[in-house]
């Protein structure tokens, strides 16, 4: 098993696929990334059992001869460190498919490795029964990174660790919550023939998320009750999904509120971050004081004697209130708003506030952020 590769474009694209490399799995042979010659392609895999993922690099068809095809596990950490070392050029690997001995042939350099037998490599699922649809690479980004810092840590909970996705013939939501913060977001220039509702981990996501940056591209999607296939350009991903119920987030979320406060989203961000360094480390509780034209927030940390506070020029319409929120969910939330503006409506101090974007320029775009208060001491 012969091909040549150059340097640039193999550690491109198993730095695509490494983040689904375990460090501690219970099965060695997942250490290793999967080479496989085929139909004058390399095709490289790395898997954790619950996710697996593909990149298809073509290569010069001069330099292979056409019965040149096979199958080769080779050690991640190793193959990686020696790519980031190499200038760009051409490296030819020449595998020994008796006992897998493999040579890089580098300029001048001679490099040896010890690798596995490829064919221990766990096998892709193949996915049965599927539901295909296609969302544009922008979408998919643009959900899983306005969600996922809402998800949840509980082992307890699994499903709350994931991100549901629910597509209908009329849209499509990303939902995630860790019962404190809930994230809505939702598109209406994505939409699916038929609906559907499942729960994706974060891993798979946050690997889709990063291999879908800067790209313009159509990601095609198919998915049963056990597994879901992502594929774009010469990548491929499948994962397992979250089985369980997904809680019934639209319940949670107050229809009544009559209080709200419309604010610049840099300042008030600038003011929570400040405020909330003196806030107590346990709670991170930040009072927001409404009144007219102006919010008063101010923290303390009675035990240290901290305290903190701002005036900030708002507009506000309802009764006066005072609420307390945890400083740390607000500048999560706030981060990840691109607007200028930003809308919070409340009912009570013991009631959820609602976040939205002020005049969002893309019409198609729905997103609703939930907080839990924090209860005020008198």
């Amino acid at each position: 098993m012969r091909f040549i590769v150059q340097s640039p474009l193999l550690l491109r694209n198993l730095q695509t696929i490494s983040g689904v490399l375990s460090s501690n799995s219970t099965l060695p042979i997942l250490e290793n990334f999967l080479f496989e010659l085929k139909e004058g392609n390399l095709v490289v895999t790395a898997s954790d059992l619950e996710t697996t993922m593909t990149v298809k690099i073509p290569l010069d068809k001069e330099t292979l001869s056409d019965s040149e095809e096979g199958i080769v596990a080779i050690p991640a950490k190793k193959i990686l460190e020696s790519l980031k070392t190499f200038p760009d050029i051409p490296l030819v690997f020449s595998i020994n498919t008796e006992n897998y001995g493999i040579e890089i042939s580098a300029g001048e350099g001679k490099y040896k490795l010890s690798g596995q037998n490829g064919d221990e490599f766990p096998r892709i699922p193949v996915l049965e029964d599927t539901t295909v649809t296609e969302i544009s690479s922008e979408v998919i980004a643009s959900a899983i990174a306005k969600t996922m810092f809402a998800t949840g840590n509980d082992e307890l909970r699994p499903v709350m660790s994931g991100i549901f996705c629910e597509i209908t013939p009329d849209d499509i939501t990303f939902v995630a919550t860790d019962a404190h913060k809930l994230v809505r977001y939702r598109r209406t220039d994505a939409k699916a023939e038929n609906s559907a509702s499942f729960i994706l981990p974060k891993k798979p996501l946050t690997q889709l998320k990063n291999s879908l940056l800067n790209k313009e591209t159509s990601v095609k999607i198919e998915y049963n009750q056990r597994n879901a296939f992502f594929s774009f350009e010469n990548i491929e991903l499948v994962c397992r999904l979250i089985e369980g119920k997904y809680p019934n987030y639209e319940a949670v979320i107050p229809k009544e509120n009559p209080n709200k406060l419309v604010v610049d989203r840099l300042s008030f961000l600038n003011a929570i971050r400040r405020v909330g360094i003196f806030a107590n480390q346990s709670t991170h509780q930040v009072r927001m004081k409404m009144n007219g034209q102006e919010i008063l927030i101010s923290a303390e940390d009675i035990d240290y004697s901290n305290e903190a506070r701002e005036r900030l020029a708002c507009s506000y319409e309802g009764e006066s209130m005072e609420i307390g929120f945890n400083s740390k969910f607000l500048q999560e939330m706030l981060n990840n708003i691109d607007n200028e503006m930003i809308t919070i409506e409340m009912s009570q101090p013991n009631r959820a506030g609602i976040l939205f974007p002020v005049d969002n320029d893309n019409k198609s775009e729905d997103v609703l952020m939930l907080v839990m208060p924090v209860m005020l001491n008198q």
